[in-house]
């Protein structure tokens, strides 16, 4: 188990950040949705400060926490984009407890050093796995509201997410579109350079490589089924989690194995 001595500045705004998106996540019943986004706003301009000290280290560090950080940071930011577009969206209470979580994992496990040999490439192929990482898991949120909105017209509830169905299907599939473009950027940047990468020649197949192969071809598959034969509700929400887990399981899932529960650090 990966647990390092973080510098004084990176716990201090972990936890700063922390306990401001805990006012919104806990407190949302009973805060006004300027206090609420003001909350979130704070907790969001903390939370890349400490993300900053971190990647932007000397050296800088990289793991499977950070990973989800960055992640939760993106869905986050993509929020705060869709807010003003649809002031009517309402997922702060979730997403605040997600990046909350998300901070206090990078603190407690904030991975392994990025060697000075590493390839140039590297940084590039890890920002578009992240980007795509971020797109996904915010197809994710959407999906998961786009559920509950449909349940609740069903048992003719009023709708808790505040946007019309059919716009939040809408969101899903472009950030689902976007997030595959990535994907696809950030496997051919692994497979042309490979060897800078990986210090190997020829593909590298490896549990990462295996399951992001399988997320890309369950993504394609949603896409195509979209496109072609009309898949939407269910079907295409089964299809979304499935190639999210997938993506999930291939970066993230292989470095907790790797740092958590072998305690290794390369």
């Amino acid at each position: 188990m990966i647990l390092t001595t973080a510098p004084l500045a990176n716990v201090l705004l972990c936890s700063a950040a922390a306990l401001a998106y805990a006012v919104p996540a806990l407190g949302a019943p009973r805060l006004s949705m300027w206090a609420s986004r003001g909350a979130l706003w704070l907790a969001w301009l903390l939370h890349a400060l400490a993300l900053s000290v971190g990647l932007f280290a000397t050296p800088p560090h990289f793991g499977f926490a950070p990973a989800l950080s960055v992640t939760a940071w993106l869905v986050l930011t993509v929020y705060a984009v869709e807010s003003h577009l649809f002031p009517q969206l309402r997922a702060r209470w979730a997403l605040a407890g997600l990046g909350a979580v998300a901070v206090l994992l990078a603190l407690l496990f904030p991975g392994s050093a990025l060697h000075a040999s590493a390839s140039p490439w590297l940084p590039l192929h890890w920002a578009l796995g992240i980007a795509s990482y971020g797109l996904f898991a915010a197809a994710v949120v959407h999906a998961w509201l786009m559920t509950r909105a449909e349940q609740q017209m069903r048992m003719a509830a009023d709708a808790t997410s505040g946007i019309p169905l059919l716009t939040l299907e809408r969101l899903t599939f472009r950030l689902v579109s976007a997030g595959f473009v990535l994907l696809t950027a950030t496997l051919l940047v692994g497979w042309l350079f490979d060897e800078q990468l990986y210090g190997v020649h020829g593909w590298k197949w490896s549990h990462k490589t295996v399951f992001s192969l399988l997320s890309w071809l369950a993504f394609a598959i949603l896409l195509v089924g979209r496109s072609r034969f009309g898949w939407r509700g269910r079907k295409a929400v089964r299809v979304l989690y499935t190639g999210a887990g997938l993506l999930l399981l291939g970066y993230v899932g292989s470095r907790f194995v790797l740092e958590v529960v072998l305690g290794r650090v390369a």
